[in-house]
């Protein structure tokens, strides 16, 4: 039964009014929380939530049922850098027959003994979009050391969105609280996400606190109080993670059933078994992979005459790729028309993979949808069907025992490889003939980024004269194939020199057509550098080239995974000739490190005699996925990275 039906059933239901019981400290600040200067459990915090409440609960208004979200923070700003929190902004959910109503919004600015209220005036209301408003204001009389207190209730129609609680944010918190009073009949799944543990964890039952007249039983409430103390601020990293909803501590809530006083139970969640027979039959969906006649009919009949399907499914994918634009679009609901993007030559990603998917079964291949989340987007729940979770599809296909996952949206992107955006662990496989199930997505192992360099001196002309060879693989090519078309030869050395050092200049440069695919490319320059030898003494960093100047690992503490997307190899070859009338003075010391079972691995070597200096360097970071347990480790082992490449010397000295 739709939820709009269920609010005109419970017009005349008398419900006993379930209130929060929120006690009112609204405007009251201690002597401690006005003397605070820096919060001792993290001294690096701009701002620190010194309170934090929410109470969700039902209640009757103007005969309708509602849910009510009550809310109250109090925030310290330490320093000035703290001042971005001061600006506040509060969704609202609606739609075009109902919407969320803020109610009692009330805000103060404390600096010691003074108070400055926020005015009404000094409130807007913004449009977002067609299903979303949001009330802004920022606090007044801001200033170092200012408290900074908002309360407001919403009143809200949304009973399957109930909304959870968020206890880590970007600001570490000494108290947060949520509490919830639900009535049994309405049944809500709930997840607690993050690696933080909750000091309150209390469910208690309420008897017969919910009753609907004309019916004689009484339903029971559920009475739930979750709390954290302490709750250190979750520091997102800039690289190398998934999306930060997979790993803040939270509790979220999805409505799954509603049990009517009359024994009639409505469902919300469904099961698997409702979700494929709901896609199947779903004209965006299920009847857009039932085109096959339409394929054969309008593309070139060689696509289906190779024999070997490995060769033909790769013909078809080439194809595909080469005929649609991606509109960058992403999501799997909305309207999805294979034909018109066909046509238009032009899809968002369903349409286009959902066109690749009609084409391999026109050829007697094996292809289903696959459903998954991007990588900015977050995991999907495995426990039960959320679709929101997912915003992204591609086509998995069987042959010959071989699984090959296919997304055909980006041009540079081999066949059998996805695009780093879709590289988020698993996804759920829609084969419509048979039952869905989960499958586990596999990067590409091949991805390397190989430099090898041959550098003489010409100690008449002060100038260095060198051979550059560049190799990479998989993820590496992709990205160079696509930056090498997107510019012009000239734009692309110019960037390239500029990259390295104002004294070196590229004299020549070749990709020979034999070493290129899409997987693969190798790059060669020749080049010189000038006023390499000045004086007696003269120090050279063989790393003219580097692939991490800085650390990205900086977190003094990460309590989420680290996630690269695919493995990754670097290496790194330079043979140097030792410059005429010098000798090799010193060379930097050789060092090997690693972390546990050999995730990451290091190993840095040079070498010397009379004529040559050799330097090798190789990092293997062999598996995608780093847990938080071993970050020290691997902040410890890229120090040496960035050290290496920054600071190593060899050292000429003139005989």
């Amino acid at each position: 039964m739709p939820i709009q039906s269920i609010f005109l059933l419970l017009f005349l239901f008398s419900v006993s009014n379930i209130q929060s019981q929120q006690p009112d400290t609204f405007g009251k600040v201690t002597p401690e929380e006005i003397a605070m200067t820096v919060y001792s459990k993290d001294s690096t915090a701009n701002a620190v939530v010194l309170y934090e409440r929410g109470d969700n609960y039902f209640e009757v208004i103007n005969r309708y049922i509602r849910v009510v979200k009550e809310y109250h923070v109090k925030i310290k700003i330490l320093n000035e850098k703290g001042y971005d929190h001061a600006s506040i902004s509060i969704p609202l959910r609606r739609s075009e027959k109902s919407s969320e109503k803020l109610k009692e919004l009330k805000a103060v600015t404390h600096n010691g003994k003074n108070k400055t209220v926020v005015l009404s005036s000094q409130m807007y209301t913004k449009d977002i979009h067609k299903f979303q408003t949001e009330r802004t204001f920022t606090f007044p009389n801001l200033k170092k050391g200012s408290i900074l207190e908002y309360k407001y209730k919403i009143i809200s129609p949304y009973f399957y969105h109930f909304k959870g609680w968020s206890f880590q944010s970007d600001i570490p918190k000494i108290y947060s609280e949520f509490n919830a009073k639900i009535p049994g009949n309405y049944i809500y799944n709930r997840a607690m996400t993050g690696s933080l543990v909750l000091d309150i964890n209390d469910a208690t039952v309420k008897k017969n606190c919910f009753h609907v007249d004309g019916y004689p039983q009484s339903a029971d409430c559920e009475i739930l109080k979750y709390a954290m103390r302490d709750i250190p601020a979750f520091k997102v990293a800039e690289e190398y993670m998934l999306a930060p909803s997979n790993y803040i501590s939270r509790v979220d809530f999805e409505l799954s059933k509603y049990r009517r006083f009359d024994g009639v139970t409505d469902k919300y969640t469904n099961s698997w078994e409702d979700v494929d027979k709901e896609f199947r039959a779903d004209k965006n969906i299920g009847k857009q992979l039932i085109k096959k006649g339409f394929f054969e009919n309008h593309v070139p009949e060689s696509l289906f005459a190779e024999k070997d399907e490995l060769i033909r499914a790769k013909s078809i994918y080439a194809f595909v790729q080469s005929h649609y634009t991606w509109t960058e679009k992403y999501g799997i609901y909305g309207k999805a028309r294979v034909k018109e993007a066909f046509d238009q030559g032009k899809g968002n990603v369903s349409e286009i993979n959902m066109s690749l998917i009609n084409l391999l079964n026109a050829a007697g291949l094996k292809a289903n949808l696959m459903l998954l989340s991007t990588r900015k987007m977050g995991l999907p729940k495995k426990t039960h069907p959320v679709m929101s979770d997912f915003n992204y599809s591609i086509a998995k296909l069987d042959i010959n025992g071989q699984t090959y996952l296919l997304d055909a949206t980006d041009k540079y992107i081999a066949f059998g490889t996805l695009p780093f955006r879709a590289l988020n662990y698993y996804g759920r496989v829609m084969d419509f003939k048979n039952d869905s199930y989960w499958y586990d997505i596999k990067a590409d192992d091949s991805s390397l980024h190989q430099i090898r360099m041959q550098l003489s001196f010409d100690v008449e002309e002060n100038k260095a004269f060198g051979k550059l060879d560049i190799i990479n693989q998989g993820y590496n090519a992709f990205y160079i194939n696509e930056k090498i078309d997107n510019q012009n030869k000239d734009t692309y050395l110019e960037s390239f020199e500029e990259d390295i050092e104002s004294d070196f200049s590229i004299l020549s440069y070749e990709r020979k057509p034999e070493l290129q695919d899409d997987k693969n490319t190798s790059e060669r320059f020749e080049f010189e550098i000038e006023n390499t030898l000045n004086g007696d003494m003269v120090y050279f960093n063989p790393f003219l080239i580097r692939f991490f100047e800085e650390n990205p690992f900086t977190l003094e503490k990460r309590t989420y995974p680290v996630d690269f997307g695919y493995p990754r190899k670097y290496k790194y070859q330079m043979a140097i000739e030792v410059p005429e009338g010098y000798i090799v003075k010193e060379i930097p010391k050789s060092i090997n490190v690693k972390t546990g079972e050999e995730s990451i691995v290091m190993k840095f070597q040079g070498q010397a005699s009379q004529k040559n200096v050799i330097i090798t360097f190789i990092l293997d970071l062999n598996t995608p996925h780093i847990p938080a347990d071993d970050y020290d480790n691997l902040k410890e082992v890229f120090r040496h990275v960035t050290d290496i490449q920054n600071n190593s010397l060899i050292i000429f000295e003139k005989i």
